[in-house]
């Protein structure tokens, strides 16, 4: 990783696969015991439209916080269990701390559109509200986490006052390397996907950009940025949390991750590595503290 960090931005495709071959073993023996999940349930008709859930083994005392996690893709590509398992570990490590973990599939571009990402962000919450309690969860500690286009997605949810289903069931988001503003200038490698989401009209992008909406939420967030990122993902995360804290009058919870680049910011979770992962709890407790216990 310290070799690729700073040539990340020359070649993303081939140090992406770099990245991918480095934690695969990692990813393939991580910690996955005392963990019972349910595969492809379904939140909506399309065959994308499903949900993994991963939760603690055995008994609980009182219900779990929930991590419900959107994975990227550049909008076109993707699914929920990524390359060797990859944002299926980012479920199993939130199932070991005590969580119940949810990873969210949804459906791609060209066939869904701006703002279909959303809407199924939206359609996964609600699944997730009215479900969770079914395997130990808390439907009003849902701590709603994207990544990457997945980060637009969420960001479009909480944030675009035009959606109806504007931020419903979430308690927080967290905003991990996300596509904040929509643009197909040439230093973006995943321009192609952006059109293909966005359309092809760049006069567009701008009041479809969740950065155009950082007055549309009061929900608790949580922004992270890679030191190494894709083009202009970093400028973007700063934008939002400007946005956001001019509108609020206080900035967000902001986080960079020194030594990480695009993919490897979530390829390490339920590895020895735990920072990120602690620092997004943390955020959660102070943004929807545990309820306290009933006494007699």
């Amino acid at each position: 990783m310290a070799r690729i960090g700073p040539i990340w931005g020359s070649d993303i495709r081939t140090h992406s696969a770099l990245v991918k071959e480095a934690y695969a073993p990692l990813l393939r023996d991580a910690p996955k015991a005392g963990i019972d999940v349910h595969r492809d349930l379904p939140y909506g008709s399309h065959p994308r439209q499903v949900v993994d859930v991963f939760s603690p083994a055995g008994p609980t005392r009182g219900a779990r916080p929930v991590a419900v996690f959107v994975h990227g893709g550049a909008f076109i590509r993707g699914d929920k269990n990524g390359p060797e398992g990859l944002y299926d570990n980012v479920l199993y490590w939130f199932a070991r701390q005590g969580f119940v973990g949810v990873n969210v599939e949804y459906r791609l571009a060209p066939e869904s559109v701006h703002p279909g990402g959303a809407d199924d962000v939206a359609a996964a919450i609600r699944w997730a509200h009215g479900n969770v309690h079914r395997f130990g969860g808390d439907p009003d500690r849902l701590l709603l986490i994207g990544h990457s286009a997945g980060g637009t997605h969420v960001a479009s949810f909480a944030f675009d006052p035009g959606l109806p289903h504007r931020g419903a069931h979430a308690a927080a988001i967290v905003l991990i390397s996300a596509r904040l503003r929509a643009d197909t200038l040439p230093e973006n490698p995943n321009a192609a996907g952006v059109a293909a989401y966005f359309g092809t009209d760049p006069a567009a992008y701008g009041p479809c950009s969740p950065v155009a909406h950082g007055d549309g939420s009061g929900l608790p967030t949580m922004i992270v940025i890679a030191e190494h990122e894709n083009p202009l993902l970093d400028l973007y995360g700063l934008e939002m949390a400007h946005a956001i804290a001019v509108a609020r009058r206080r900035a967000p919870r902001i986080l960079t991750m020194p030594g990480h680049n695009h993919l490897s910011i979530v390829a390490h979770f339920n590895t020895a590595e735990e920072r990120l992962g602690r620092a997004i709890i943390d955020f959660l407790e102070s943004a929807a503290p545990r309820p306290a216990p009933v006494t007699a």
